[in-house]
């Protein structure tokens, strides 16, 4: 169970209340950092998206201390690190809200389900799913479909890396 994560966006306030939109959710100034937002979805299991400004990093403490936020003067424009959401929104309300901000979304097929590619700033990628979609997703990602599928899909890149 992720219960939260955090992003860098350009505008973190903005960016934040685009999030809490799409998934029902609050935002808070988040008090560690000057500048940061926190998008809570108020469910039972905390669901959180911690916004820092661009320029922020985390970093590993010393010896006993807690991580570090630190300002950096290089920021990256794209990252690794994204996520998939389930949300109550349909895809028309995803879609509507993406194209309003200037933001690339689209509905995409990976490997076993579908999901709404929104690009937070034309920077962060969050994977929605829709209702629709997140059931395809929990029936593949259930134990014995998701080991089958993966080494159907494995061995299918095997076969074509050989020839």
């Amino acid at each position: 169970m992720i219960h939260h994560l955090s992003i860098a966006a350009e505008n973190p306030q903005h960016t934040a209340e685009v999030l809490a939109e799409v998934m029902n959710g609050k935002v808070f100034p988040f008090p560690p950092n000057l500048g940061s937002y926190m998008m809570v979805s108020l469910d039972e299991y905390g669901t959180g998206i911690e916004v820092h400004p661009l320029q922020i990093v985390l970093q590993p403490g010393e010896g006993e201390q807690n991580c570090q936020i630190k300002e950096t003067s290089q920021p990256s424009n794209f990252t690794a690190t994204h996520a998939a959401i389930s949300v109550d929104s349909t895809q028309e309300q995803i879609e509507a809200i993406g194209h309003r901000e200037g933001w690339r979304v689209i509905r995409c097929r990976r490997a076993f389900f579908d999901v709404m590619e929104f690009w937070l700033e034309n920077r962060v990628m969050i994977e929605f799913l829709t209702p629709e979609m997140k059931n395809q997703y929990l029936i593949h990602i259930q134990p014995e479909n998701l080991q089958k599928d993966l080494l159907v899909k494995s061995a299918q890149n095997s076969d074509s890396q050989v020839k």
